[in-house]
């Protein structure tokens, strides 16, 4: 018997295993104060100690990527990924006024509640490993085409499942006029046939075996012959089709999958496991799917209600930060003009909501008059950014005179960054759905940042307009604070570009 997992699931186990571990770790160093008994009573009693500490490993959690699948499936990347998370959502606790326990009665007290905490974590993380990736809960996984898309497709699964998803196979994605591919030997295929499709073949072949994981030897071999599709998923087992190819569904393969979903298989575009394994979205083979894979039908953000709520969010972050940024503005501002007498703020043309211009403002980290004629790529090590510049470029501290862009209303604190008008009329031609990332006012912090860092290339963009579109299609509060977090995290660690 075979119980294979979604990656949502496995997602939703391991917060489960975590807020176990996490409250277990709690309640037990609870009783060794002798004013507390180890009884479960004292959840009942005191929800909120539980409550508060589960809310700030949620959000840390995910801002330290502890429920990446990729980070989570291997315990050297998870056990640091817990540990940072663990004790940063373990310092915040204890500082947090009035509603948490006064636990650090003693040293010991304050160092067993961090040693049991983080304990309980990783023995929970150590038995997902142990249990759940054994290949009872796995899923196997056949490709329908052969294509640039299915190409992609196979190369994510290789890089992002762990193992998660085995590979049994891809199906040929056009009409055979005669001699099918029917047998799983490539040795019994057709010679012509096998020549159509040997640099496919090789490609396909070699991503599978340098990373996607198959309890058999078929992972690397092209299927062909739809007719045979249905018996193949039943011999083999597969759990998961998908529809990977770059052409339209005919009648018959569409029959096929309604087989095949009536079987119990789950059926999935490639854009949207894609998306599910990368956190971005594929521009390059939505094809006519764009309507349900590039954007949302009913977006947050559609609604009044929230627009309201993000803008008064936006006022209010953007008002703190301006608050904490007035200290250190004569000592930024010293340090930029004493290494290169210039002006303090340097402004510049960024394409907003909707294709508006505006100008937006940072601190100089160039030499002045660092762009002469046409606008060019920042690339990194630029040379022309100074010493100075640089420090603030990796703290992203240049970027918090955009506070003022928050504050009117032309920029939030989180969505895609804004991109300079030169560049956006050249990308918006060549790359598609680039204009979509226009739909929401671009942000000081985004997605698109903190995962692939500053484009310095059409290439780059291209990624980023990927993270972008992922952004736009599942933008909520929650997933903003998360960025905010996480955007925090390379501030502090000099994350930001050079």
């Amino acid at each position: 018997m075979r119980l294979p997992l979604r990656f949502s699931e496995r997602r939703l186990i391991l917060i489960l295993f975590d807020l176990f571990g996490l409250n277990g770790g709690l309640l037990v160093s609870l009783s060794l104060r002798p004013e507390y008994r180890l009884t479960w009573m004292i959840v009942f009693q005191y929800p909120q100690w539980f409550l508060l500490i589960s809310i700030l490993w949620l959000f840390i959690g995910f801002a330290f990527d502890v429920y990446d699948l990729k980070v989570a499936g291997r315990f050297s990347t998870a056990s640091r990924a817990i540990v940072k998370a663990g004790l940063i959502t373990g310092g915040i606790y204890l500082l947090i006024p009035y509603i948490p326990p006064a636990l650090p009665g003693s040293r010991f007290t304050l160092f067993s509640f961090f040693i049991l905490v983080l304990g309980f974590l990783l023995t929970g993380r150590a038995i997902y490993l142990l249990a759940l990736t054994q290949p009872i809960f796995n899923r196997r996984a056949l490709i329908i085409g052969t294509g640039p898309s299915a190409q992609t497709i196979a190369q994510a699964i290789s890089e992002n499942t762990n193992g998660i998803y085995h590979l049994v196979g891809f199906t040929h994605e056009r009409k055979e006029k005669k001699n099918p591919i029917a047998s799983m030997d490539p040795l019994n295929v057709d010679p012509v046939v096998a020549l159509n499709w040997e640099h496919t073949f090789d490609s396909i072949a070699s991503l599978c075996n340098n990373g996607v994981k198959s309890s058999d030897r078929s992972v690397s071999q092209i299927l062909g012959g739809r007719e045979a599709l249905l018996d193949f998923v039943k011999e083999n087992q597969v759990n998961t089709l998908i529809l990977a190819t770059d052409q339209n569904l005919d009648g018959k393969l569409f029959q096929t999958l309604w087989d095949s979903l009536e079987q119990g298989v789950e059926i999935i575009p490639m854009p949207l496991l894609y998306e599910e394994l990368t956190g971005r979205v594929p521009v390059e083979h939505i094809g006519e799917s764009w309507q349900a894979v590039a954007m949302p039908i009913d977006h947050p953000l559609t609604r009044p209600f929230n627009r309201f709520i993000k803008r008064v969010s936006d006022v209010i972050l953007a008002s703190l930060g301006s608050l904490c940024l007035v200290p250190f503005l004569p000592f930024i501002a010293l340090g930029i003009y004493l290494e290169s007498p210039g002006p303090i703020f340097y402004t510049q043309e960024r394409v907003g909501r909707g294709g508006k211009i505006f100008r937006a403002y940072k601190f100089r980290s160039m030499i002045p008059d660092a762009e002469k004629g046409e606008a060019v790529w920042a690339k990194r090590d630029d040379e022309r950014v100074t010493r100075v510049g640089r420090l603030l470029r990796k703290t992203h501290v240049d970027e918090f005179p955009q506070f003022l862009n928050i504050l009117r209303g032309e920029m939030s604190a989180v969505g895609p960054r804004p991109e300079r008008p030169e560049f956006v009329e050249k990308l918006k031609r060549e790359i598609p759905f680039y204009r979509v990332r226009h739909a929401v006012k671009p942000g000081m912090a985004g997605w698109g940042l903190v995962k692939q860092g500053y484009g310095a290339s059409k290439e780059d963009a291209v990624v980023k307009l990927q993270y972008d579109l992922y952004y736009i299609k599942h933008q909520s509060f929650f997933f903003d604070f998360v960025i905010l977090l996480k955007t925090i995290i390379d501030t502090v660690t000099f994350r930001g570009r050079a």
